[in-house]
């Protein structure tokens, strides 16, 4: 992607800001809602049966792992009513600003080139510092040829958060953008932000994180799609409420507001637990739904596992010390949406157990439930389209439709395909196990099969193998009278499973991947000046 502007709306680097939120909008919404709301209580008059029930204990425990999940569907539904988008606000003339970006050992010169460059194009005065700590001396050459300060800070605890910090005691400005190394801020990227910290208490804004290296991977594209109803519709509702969080890059932070937290937040999730603790304190907080920059994701899935292990991991510590710590000081939509942040990857697990109920069933015999696979399928159908139905009207809101539009399926394999990092994170969470603060790779890992693809594969096998001997067994051994008696049940939960093992393939496919890529640094091809910046200024809004 070379920047020049595509008349299709695909271009990625032109300015691109979410629709704005009409009253019609907000009561289709809520009719979608309440039907919604509606399919869920029928479907749960049917599910709660007393001859739906099978064996006792796994049923409850069935029923439980089920319902969490749509009970996290109710609280998202309700969520999305709240969304709203905050106005143009010009920034006042003469505001102190810094630009914070961190390089750590092992990240690409070149990459740093382009980041600083562009930092350096960004209009509105402010002050780049680059926070270095790779003992290369090249790095400081690069900052010093854009104009950024080089502060080399080797040895500090805290990894990109304890930088941050040190570099806090090292400098005065009143407001600091928190930018990471990989992303290429727009030259109106503050302009998007500085007006609404008119608002003395507003303690972070936020604004999009976008990606220009999608076309890269079937991975690439999968992480990226994972993220676009967050920032989109997702981020926008949670402003609504008052409790839009920080994310890691692309965040702009008051000092003060920093400052009266002690600093940034340190651990894994430290983005989260900046957001968390700043909401604690009182400051307010604002989503601005604008793509005024654009980084990378992930392009083999070795990196996207080990990236969502460090976040899986980091989050849950949120859950287990922050949100307890907290709480008292949190308003209730803080309090619930916090909560189902820091429990979105409790997922893992969930998908864990829905992968082996069938092959319990398959080993043991034993049901969770007496259902009829056809009367699940009746009861639950108007709830997954309703849900369907939501999630495609609210992508309306999307920063970038053009692109971020549809179903994202490959989205979709990878969140599945994830259940043993998941799972994984949930585990060393719950025995206080530290992993290292490791930075996404910036380039593809090729030719490399991750380990983490490795349950994937057992999976499949277990599947095809399982399957396989059903099959001989009731082809050859098994009575004919209990053939008609148990086909259904038998089938049913085959076909179940077999979603699982499109999945657990699609997984391996990804993995796989990583033989096929060819080494590229996808910001040499970016042209800085080919990037089309939104008009407010030229408007005079």
């Amino acid at each position: 992607m070379t920047g020049k502007n595509r008349k299709d709306g695909k271009n990625l680097w032109t300015y691109r800001e979410a629709a704005g939120v009409k009253p019609f909008d907000r009561f289709v919404l809520l009719v979608f809602v309440i039907a919604g709301i509606i399919s869920i209580f029928v479907f749960m008059d049917w599910w709660f049966r007393p001859e739906h029930i099978g064996s006792i204990g796994f049923y409850i425990f069935l029923g439980f792992i089920f319902w969490y999940g749509i009970a996290r569907l109710i609280l998202i539904w309700i969520n999305y009513l709240g969304i709203s988008k905050p106005e143009h606000i010009e920034p006042e003339e003469g505001l102190s600003v810094a630009i914070f970006t961190t390089s750590s050992p092992g990240e690409p010169l070149s990459m740093f080139e382009k980041t600083l460059e562009a930092c350096a194009k960004v209009k509105y005065p402010h002050t780049t510092y680059l926070l270095d700590d790779t003992r290369d001396p090249e790095f400081r050459k690069v900052a010093e040829k854009h104009g950024a300060i080089w502060l080399e800070l080797i040895g500090i605890p805290g990894a990109k958060a304890g930088k941050i910090n040190r570099a806090l005691r090292l400098t005065k400005e009143d407001f600091i953008l928190v930018l990471d190394p990989d992303h290429i801020p727009f030259p109106d990227f503050l302009e998007h932000k500085l007006g609404l910290f008119r608002d003395e208490n507003m303690g972070f804004v936020q604004v999009c994180q976008a990606y220009y290296n999608q076309y890269r991977s079937f991975t690439a594209k999968g992480a990226a799609e994972q993220t676009y109803t967050f920032y989109g519709p997702t981020q926008m509702s949670l402003n609504g409420y008052g409790c839009s969080v920080a994310i890691g890059a692309n965040c702009t932070f008051r000092r003060k507001a920093l400052e009266s937290i002690g600093g940034h937040g340190i651990g894994l999730a430290e983005d989260l637990i900046t957001s968390i603790r700043i909401h604690a304190k009182g400051w307010n907080s604002v989503y601005n739904p604008v793509v005024v920059s654009r980084g990378l994701v992930p392009e083999d899935f070795g990196s996207f596992c080990k990236q969502q292990l460090k976040w899986a991991r980091g989050v849950f510590e949120v859950t287990f010390v922050e949100l307890p710590r907290l709480f008292s000081k949190l308003t209730l939509w803080q309090k619930l949406s916090y909560f189902s942040i820091g429990t979105y990857y409790f997922v893992g697990v969930i998908q864990f157990f829905f992968t082996l109920i069938p092959f319990v069933y398959f080993f043991t015999g034993i049901q969770p439930a007496h259902m009829s696979f056809a009367d699940f399928l009746i009861h639950g159908v108007p709830v997954a389209l309703i849900g369907v139905l939501i999630y495609l009207y609210m992508q309306r809101w999307m920063c970038h439709p053009e692109t971020e539009r549809g179903l994202h399926w490959r989205g979709m394999i990878l969140k599945y395909a994830s259940w043993p990092v998941y799972t994984l994170g949930f585990l060393l969470a719950l025995v206080n196990a530290e992993i290292p603060y490791i930075p996404t790779a910036k380039k593809a890992v090729i030719g490399y099969f991750t380990p983490f693809a490795r349950p994937l594969v057992a999976q499949a096998f277990l599947f095809a193998a399982t399957v396989a001997g059903i099959f001989f067994y009731r082809k050859f051994l098994m009575p004919e009278s209990e053939l008609v008696l148990t086909a259904e049940k038998t089938w049913g939960m085959a076909a179940f499973s077999f979603i699982a093992f499109l999945m657990a393939i699609g997984g391996v496919l990804a993995a796989l991947e990583a033989s096929t890529l060819t080494e590229e640094e996808p910001w040499a091809n970016v042209n800085l000046r080919n990037i089309q910046t939104s008009t407010y200024h030229d408007k005079n809004v």
